[in-house]
């Protein structure tokens, strides 16, 4: 075992113990939200929904990944060994047996009627036992994931495929060295080892595309339908570069010209279809020139032709469609590793260029997240102690940063880093949507899963951002931040109710914060986050407020219509959302004496709007300036050496050249950086030295 993962074992360990102390859950439930977020963020499940049952006649359950039907057919269950000893443990053989067996056993009495029938309709696992009783028929796999803190014998080798009433069952074991090795990974997954000789049913025939000096490999691939769906059922989402995921989830379904094209013309299918775009780490080939043959892959990522792969991967599941006759193109290129960050996602970003959506908007680089990260390291928080110690929020707009930025730093430099941004002010790009989303009044979206709610908040925020950039300025920063204290103590009142029997946490808090959301806009009012900004936590009356809604929003969620069972699906409904946006909640002269009229609301957007147009300015005019002239000559050098300037572009950046002869004019300076960040994104390493650097 290595100091890293010894490490890893403590850090995580005191996570899931600081976040049960700070919302008031058990130990074990903070223990499966940390780790099934990492498991979202790995594409192994598109949501974690818990629904906990324990027998002492070996039967349980922890979680799901939500209704099959939204997966191709694919119902995940999950179950959680977490081991509450600080010491490390080892995760036997004998152990990983015993435990899905008791998985496997709920499966099976989820299929029992006289089971079901007898477990308590309130509690969460008979609305999981329901639905897939419900939805049997219409599942293609089964797929049992064992999440645990302890570390996997290097013994043991995995668990083969099983079966449950004649549909496919897998087993997937996260031990603690895998998640450690996930989060560790520099580009965010684990290594995906392709071996089509040996598993998939042979090589393919490739066709170089690339010259000899170019630095660079492309092949022109044609791959049968039944080896793809082979491959896509293998790994899954996982072969989908993560923009692709989140831009499938916000396009929908499954393309039904693809469909169609499978189901009546095959053979038609290379001729009709525009096949997809790809890109690996490495390959391993065979032979040379027209006998090139590809035998295997590290890292294959999918970054367009999501919709395609995802179509042959369901017509695969049904018996009267012949894939063998169908083909796809590839479009191949390998990207070196160190280079996959920068090169993957600009691929996917212009092969996807055809969409309405423009699939950069959903990047981590997004200039909105880009602004967010600056602020959130630029902007202290007020002292909560009255001393004179202030600390930021982290965003952290990238998987790994918090962990980079203070692994980067000597032991006393750490403490330092550690005052400076605590780690309960830590938030990530799917936590920035939810806690937007949710005063934007769509908790229905939020309860369907971080994934699926990211990509309604990027095509929400990137259409906001090409209309008025400016409103996402240091002001909506701090009251963001507002929305995340509002959110955080949201989840401790909840958890500390004498009506909380446990169950449903998320949607309830959900609910309660866009209900308050909701009925403050029909008094014409807004809440005033300025003032839960500078005290860092909501007030008393706000509180209260939250708590009284949280009871009435927690009866009507617990409660669904007619022919609905399963509670937590059930919150992911926009009926569900109508009805407790229609309930009558007395708000008391309190609160209303705390709220700010829609004028004040609107004079303080405006005036946050004028100062970020001044700061934009300002912050430019001092980056360029202290750049110096010899800076911005390599600029234009590198600029023009890669044909990437426009005749303005290199006027803005001939002046820029010329400090401190001239100096560059508010909107030139302003000019010069964007066009610097526009060079930055396309490669160049050339980057503005900060004070921090």
């Amino acid at each position: 075992m290595t100091d890293k993962l010894l490490e890893f074992h403590q850090e995580f360990f005191q996570d899931v113990l600081g976040a049960a102390d700070a919302d008031g859950s058990y130990a074990e439930d903070s223990f499966f939200d940390l780790f099934c977020t990492q498991l979202t963020e790995a594409g192994e499940l598109e949501t974690a929904d818990r629904a906990q049952y324990i027998s002492n006649r070996g039967v349980r359950v922890d979680g799901y990944g939500g209704d099959p039907t939204d997966s191709d057919g694919v119902l995940s269950l999950i179950i959680a060994d977490f081991n509450q000893s600080p010491e490390t443990a080892t995760l036997t053989s004998t152990d990983m047996e015993a435990i899905f067996r008791r998985l496997s056993n709920f499966l099976d009495k989820a299929l029992d009627e006289g089971f079901r029938n007898g477990l308590e309709e309130t509690l969460p696992a008979f609305g999981l036992a329901d639905m897939i009783s419900k939805r049997w028929e219409s599942v293609t796999k089964v797929r049992l994931f064992l999440i645990s803190n302890r570390i996997l014998s290097s013994r043991v080798d995995g668990k083969d495929m099983g079966e449950c009433q004649g549909i496919p069952v897998a087993y997937s074991v996260w031990d603690l060295g895998r998640l450690q090795r996930f989060i560790a990974s520099g580009h965010g997954r684990e290594d995906i080892e392709i071996d089509l000789e040996n598993d998939f049913g042979g090589s393919l025939a490739a066709l170089p595309a690339h010259l000899k000096d170019a630095g660079y490999e492309a092949y022109l691939v044609a791959v049968p339908g039944t080896q793809l769906a082979a491959i896509y059922d293998r790994w899954g989402a996982r072969l989908l570069e993560q923009n692709v995921r989140v831009f499938l989830q916000a396009r929908g379904g499954v393309n039904k010209g693809i469909r169609n094209t499978i189901e009546n013309n095959p053979e038609m299918f290379f001729a009709y279809n525009n096949g997809v775009t790809a890109t690996a780490e490495a390959v391993t080939t065979r032979g040379s020139g027209s006998t090139l043959l590809l035998t295997g892959f590290k890292n294959l990522q999918i970054v367009n032709g999501g919709q395609t792969t995802a179509s042959i991967h369901a017509a695969s599941r049904k018996k009267d469609h012949d894939l063998s006759r169908v083909f796809v193109q590839m479009k191949l290129s390998i990207v070196d590793h160190d280079k996959a960050m920068e090169v993957v996602p600009k691929i996917s970003e212009y092969a996807n260029s055809q969409n309405k959506v423009n699939a950069a908007d959903f990047f981590a680089n997004h200039p909105f997240h880009i602004r967010m990260e600056e602020f959130s390291r630029r902007v202290f928080a007020p002292s909560l102690d009255g001393t004179f110690r202030q600390s930021k929020w982290f965003y952290e707009r990238a998987r790994g940063q918090y962990q980079d930025e203070r692994g980067r730093r000597t032991v006393a430099e750490r403490r330092k880093f550690d005052l400076e941004f605590p780690k309960k002010q830590l938030f990530s790009k799917t936590d920035l949507a939810k806690f937007l989303v949710l005063w934007r009044c769509r908790p229905d979206i939020v309860s369907k899963g971080a994934q699926k709610n990211f990509a309604y908040f990027a095509g929400e925020i990137s259409r906001e951002w090409e209309k008025h950039s400016d409103a996402f300025n240091e002001s909506f920063y701090k009251h963001t931040i507002a929305k995340a204290i509002v959110f955080r103590e949201v989840e401790k009142l909840v958890t500390e109710q004498p009506w909380y029997q446990g169950g449903y946490r998320a949607n309830v808090v959900a609910y309660a914060i866009s209900k308050l959301a909701h009925d403050v806009e029909q008094l014409g009012r807004a809440v005033n986050f300025e003032i839960i900004w500078r005290v860092q936590k909501p007030s008393t009356v706000i509180s209260d407020v939250l708590t009284i809604i949280a009871k009435a929003v927690h009866d009507v969620i617990v409660n669904p219509p007619a022919g609905i069972s399963n509670v937590t699906e059930w919150a992911k409904q926009q009926a569900c959302w109508s009805r407790v946006a229609e309930l009558k909640i007395a708000l008391p002269q309190e609160l209303k004496d705390e709220l700010a009229t829609k004028d004040e609301q609107r004079e303080i957007e405006r005036s946050a709007i004028r100062d970020q147009k001044m700061l934009n300015g300002i912050e430019s005019e001092v980056m360029v300036v202290n750049a110096g002239g010899a800076f911005w000559r390599s600029v234009k050098e590198w600029g023009i050496g890669q044909q990437l300037l426009s005749s303005k572009d290199d006027g803005i950046l001939k002046v820029a050249a010329s400090i401190p002869k001239k100096i560059p004019s508010e909107k030139q300076c302003i000019a010069a950086v964007e066009i610097l960040r526009r060079l930055q994104s396309e490669g160049c390493q050339l980057a503005i030295k900060t004070p921090d650097d």
